[in-house]
């Protein structure tokens, strides 16, 4: 059997391998170790929690034990997709290095940059960091990538999912083409395929397990729920949720929920903490400093359970997970595999329960076609009782004390009795008060009367139509909606253009009234045909004394 002292590791990187209790390393790390000591590139494939971080860490020490860092450019990279794998990286190396004088820096989101700008300054060995945060750093002008001789790209599929491939294309022809590439994984998908045909030089393929295969040590079950109705799905499974926790007891000493959306992970998180469960959230929404809290303490045992996105289904290295609850079926059939990785590591045994709906039979199909096995059907555990009362996920387990005002208002009047049908018809109607009728002062009234009376009968119908008369009765007035009932809907436009037309010549008409009654005379409209009176009048001139005597000299009268 092969040991970690067989395989030409750093004398100090042996010692600190010891102090951590491990002797016999495991198939990909006794596989990959020797390859990646001799500089090749390597091509891991194995399924989760069989200890890639160290098959690539413990090279790195031993090939970096030579050689000093200089600023802003780090000896070799490390990406990983996520935060937290990327911390549990930097955490192995911190274990494994602790005899060395190697220098490292963590480059994650959530993160403040002065800090991490502080290391990259001083120069450091390892830079370990996430596709994102290492492109900041770098456009900052922060970074430089030339001096990396080891790059190793972490889960390689999960990168894949998130959509750090272009991403990683860049880092690639960011770095040196003489760089030693090591590639690791769970899966290989086809577009993974290519980036290792592109930028991998003859690499040693390593696949200890077939690809997308879980663990023997896990023993899997599938509870399928069939709701009444499909909005009491989300209820229905959080009711099984609880029934199958209290159903292990106390051999479920943690576990990990798992939700395709983070959304459903605070829904989830919530129901638990209301019905008396130790249960946190954790997704990519959270604060980082609240994730990292939450996650330490899921590892001090003070956490019990760990509702989370799928941002905690690659890397997590907490050997004592007991207990892995897909609360939803995921999605995509390689995260199954990943997220039940989660228990029963390191040669312990674990248990994987998987909720489904009717609505799932597809991803089922897809993640049985994957493992290349049935996932054995359970039943429904003993203490599971439908709730009525969780119909809505938005109000899911909600004291009635935290509701929202509004609900209270909106409830009020529902309890007010009805009364019944035959009390109702037998109700007197109800008659409206009769509307006081206006009426015009007399004096306006007659003299517009007798405006109406000069205008002639043709240019009333015309302008304003036999309907629109203002001195028409009540009675005509009361008769209109019926006679509108029988009109078409063109004529009815018309008769109101030539309702306003109308409307308009009457004011004209009564603006020329209201001068002839004034003896004001017609208005002054312009300078054209029409002259106004007053210029067309002649002015009589008063005649001087002097004129007044040729008169009387002539004989002539003014």
């Amino acid at each position: 059997m092969t040991k970690f002292s067989d395989l030409a590791l750093d004398p100090r990187v042996l010692q600190a391998v010891t102090e951590a209790g491990y002797e016999t390393p495991t198939p990909i790390q006794a596989e990959a170790i020797p390859h990646a000591l001799q500089g090749r590139d390597v091509l891991g494939i194995a399924q989760t929690g069989t200890g890639k971080t160290a098959s690539f860490t413990l090279p790195m020490i031993t090939l970096l034990g030579q050689g000093r860092a200089r600023a802003r450019m780090p000896r070799s990279l490390v990406l990983a997709p996520t935060r937290e794998l990327a911390a549990q990286v930097a955490e192995n190396f911190d274990i494994y290095a602790k005899h060395t004088k190697l220098t490292k820096a963590l480059l994650i989101g959530g993160v403040a940059f002065g800090e991490q700008d502080k290391l990259i300054d001083r120069g450091v060995d390892v830079l370990i960091a996430t596709p994102g945060r290492l492109l900041d750093h770098f456009e900052r002008g922060k970074l430089l990538l030339t001096g990396v001789q080891i790059m190793v790209v972490d889960e390689a599929d999960r990168m894949l999912d998130m959509g750090f491939i272009p991403d990683i294309e860049r880092i690639f022809q960011l770095t040196p083409f003489t760089r030693q590439t090591m590639f690791y994984s769970a899966t290989m998908a086809p577009e993974i395929e290519r980036i290792t045909n592109t930028f991998l030089n003859n690499p040693a393929r390593i696949e200890v397990a077939r690809q997308a295969t879980a663990s023997l040590t896990i023993t899997q079950s599938l509870i399928e729920v069939k709701p009444v109705r499909k909005d009491r799905s989300f209820a229905d499974k959080r009711a099984v949720l609880r029934a199958l926790i209290k159903a292990e007891g106390e051999a479920c000493t943690n576990a990990i929920i798992f939700c395709n959306r983070k959304m459903d992970v605070d829904v989830v998180a919530k129901s638990l903490k209301s019905h008396g469960f130790n249960a946190a959230p954790i997704h990519g929404d959270l604060d980082q400093s609240v994730r990292t809290k939450t996650l330490d303490g899921f590892r001090d045992g003070s956490l019990h359970l760990l509702v989370a996105s799928d941002v905690a289904a690659r890397g997590l290295d907490i050997p004592a997970v007991s207990h892995v609850f897909n609360f939803d079926v995921p999605s995509h059939p390689e995260d199954y595999v990943h997220r039940i990785g989660r228990t029963g590591r390191a040669g312990r045994l674990g248990k994987a329960y998987t909720i489904s709906v009717p609505s799932d039979e597809k991803y089922l199909k897809a993640i049985e076609s994957l493992i290349k096995s049935e996932i054995p059907r359970g039943a429904l555990p003993e203490g599971y009782v439908p709730d009525s009362g969780e119909g809505r996920p938005d109000r899911a387990d909600r004291p009635r004390e935290d509701r929202g005002a509004k609900s209270r208002e909106r409830g009020k009047g529902r309890d007010r009795p009805v009364k019944p049908h035959d009390e109702v018809a037998s109700m007197e109607p109800v008659v409206a008060a009769p509307v006081a009728e206006v009426r015009e002062e007399p004096a306006r009234e007659e003299r517009r009367e007798e405006r109406r009376d000069e205008r002639s009968t043709e240019r009333r119908n015309e302008g304003r139509g036999e309907r629109r008369d203002r001195g028409e009765s009540r009675e005509r007035r009361e008769e209109r909606p019926a006679e509108r009932a029988t009109e078409r809907p063109n004529d009815r436009t018309n008769d109101r253009s030539n309702e306003r037309s109308g409307d308009r010549r009457e004011q004209r008409d009564d603006r020329r009234d209201y001068r002839r009654d004034r003896d004001l005379g017609p208005a002054v409209i312009g300078m054209g045909e029409h002259v106004p009176d007053f210029i067309l009048r002649s002015f009589a001139i008063k005649p001087s004394k002097t004129d007044d005597a040729d008169e009387a000299a002539t004989g002539t009268e003014g």
